[in-house]
């Protein structure tokens, strides 16, 4: 029990991170003197670092073991955190979260072990509940306790909440586990493989989210950065399908129901990541929300699927996970086009009915799609194929952010621009609004201001519009994919599903 405690704890600090810098990004960059889209990079590197490190969790275990790898990388993400709150600037704080990601990667593959080696059979299923709580609670608590911390102390604070939790989770966990420490062997190491990872995932991420402030393929650089990316990509599939030890296995994109279930999840939790960043920043820029009032109309995201997901895990084995991925994507459309009918006077309550429903999405989202990937595979693959299935959907999570944040300004500049052609002299209802604005004691300019303060929140709104109906449109085109993939074997290995869902 202690032990699930402690492991719990270490996957809560880890997914709470994910989550807590989403409501806090105006405060950090306000503070920072960097724009709101720039602090985005504040998610987006820990992303990026932590999908590159998943990847070398069965490395690294089989050198280290299992319980001291563990142990350190709680240890290292505690120091890390430290870090991050003491970063006196932007770049060093983005430098920070890479390693804070980096180091994150092997903490929830490791858990997710150590927990089902601790517990008979029998008792595996309950166990992995247990631990998926945490999991389902911890983006219930980020925006809420991040929004607080943010209104009420410093943000700084977002990241020193870590220390004691990981202190008490690694000395708890090297206090029950050391014992049972796993067998350690030498392995070679894909060092190029590696390498050529770091280089195309980090040149692509850093194009995503420098195009929008160099003008995209106007600029020298992202050009540049585009080219390496595509190159380093060529070269990394090409070495990775050669290589004895490679450290992402490529050849699972053979099988069916792999590329058809990592391709799905992967696309929809891209979806999902991006909207769930861009409308606290919506909420905070243009509509007058705090922090804590941000936080708490995003909280309720995980009330329904942690009500729910014990029942889709118990019978994902027997009703086929692709009626359930099927269900998800509708309910994710559903709410995001909800989301796209709202207006500047929409209050808290309107706001957060999408966020409740999207919960049941959730639910039914994440356990059916990875017993679609999983399925099939024996059980020495599927370590690797929870890596790069996990891999490839954290990455799509950091890519989603920055497109959905680029395309929002993008569309937020060509509204901006077709309502201005409406304040012009001739037009009566501009001529009242300045004349009401000049009465109130503002002057000329002042008064022009104040409307095109109003034309921006405006414009604004109607592109976070765009954005919510393109992605709603983009989760009833996943639909067919899901059905691409063959029907998993019933009575398959959910409790497993489970375990690689987070």
């Amino acid at each position: 029990m202690w032990g699930t405690i402690a492991l719990a704890a270490a996957t809560f600090m880890n997914v709470l991170d994910t989550s807590i810098a989403n409501v806090s990004l105006p405060a950090i960059a306000g503070d920072l003197g960097v724009s709101p889209n720039q602090g985005t990079w504040v998610i987006t590197s820990f992303a990026v670092a932590n999908a590159i490190a998943v990847p070398l969790t069965g490395w690294l275990s089989q050198r280290f073991g299992q319980v001291r790898l563990f142990t350190a990388s709680v240890i290292l993400f505690v120091i890390a955190s430290w870090m991050c709150g003491l970063a006196p600037n932007m770049t060093m704080l983005i430098a920070f979260r890479i390693l804070q990601g980096f180091v994150a990667g092997p903490m929830i593959p490791l858990s997710q072990s150590l927990l089902l080696s601790s517990y008979p059979k029998a008792l595996a299923g309950t166990a992995m509940a247990m631990w998926a709580m945490t999991t389902l609670v911890a983006p219930v608590m980020g925006p809420l306790l991040g929004g607080w911390i943010t209104d009420n102390m410093t943000w700084p604070w977002i990241f020193y909440i870590n220390i004691p939790v990981g202190i008490m989770a690694a000395s708890a966990s090297w206090m029950l586990y050391r014992k049972r420490e796993t067998q350690t062997k030498r392995l070679p190491i894909d060092s190029v493989g590696l390498a050529l990872l770091v280089i195309w995932v980090g040149a692509l991420q850093i194009m995503l989210d420098k195009g929008k402030e160099l003008d995209w393929f106007h600029s020298a650089e992202v050009i540049t950065l585009g080219v390496v990316a595509l190159v380093g990509f060529a070269f990394f599939v090409a070495w990775e399908l050669t290589e004895e030890h490679p450290v992402v296995d490529l050849r699972l994109f053979t099988r069916r129901n792999f590329w058809a279930g990592t391709i799905a999840i992967s696309v929809g939790y891209g979806l999902f990541f991006g909207n769930v960043v861009l409308l606290p920043l919506w909420l905070q820029q243009f509509m007058g929300y705090t922090s804590t009032q941000a936080g708490f109309v995003l909280a309720p995201v995980g009330l329904m699927a942690i009500v729910l997901s014990p029942w889709v895990g118990k019978n994902v084995s027997k009703i086929d996970p692709r009626r359930f991925a099927t269900f998800a994507f509708l309910v994710f459309a559903l709410v995001l086009w909800m989301r796209s009918n709202f207006n500047t006077s929409a209050n808290e309550a309107t706001i957060m009915v999408p966020t409740i429903i999207q919960g049941v999405a959730m639910a039914f989202f994440f356990i059916p799609l990875l017993t679609i990937t999983l399925s099939g595979l024996t059980p020495d693959r599927i370590p690797a194929a929870s890596g790069l299935s996990n891999f490839v959907r954290i990455t799509a999570g950091a890519f989603g952010t920055s497109i959905a944040t680029t395309v929002w300004e993008n569309r937020a500049a060509l509204h901006h621009a077709q309502l201005t052609e409406s304040v012009n002299v001739g037009s009566q209802a501009a001529n009242n609004a300045i004349a009401g604005l000049a009465a109130a004691g503002l002057t000329p300019e002042q008064g022009l201001a104040q409307i095109n303060r109003l034309v921006d929140q405006q414009a604004f709104m109607l592109a976070a519009n765009d954005v919510f109906y393109a992605s709603s449109l983009l989760f009833l085109l996943l639909i067919p994919l899901v059905w691409m993939a063959k029907q998993p074997q019933t009575g398959g290995s959910g409790g497993d599903a489970a375990a690689g869902a987070h």
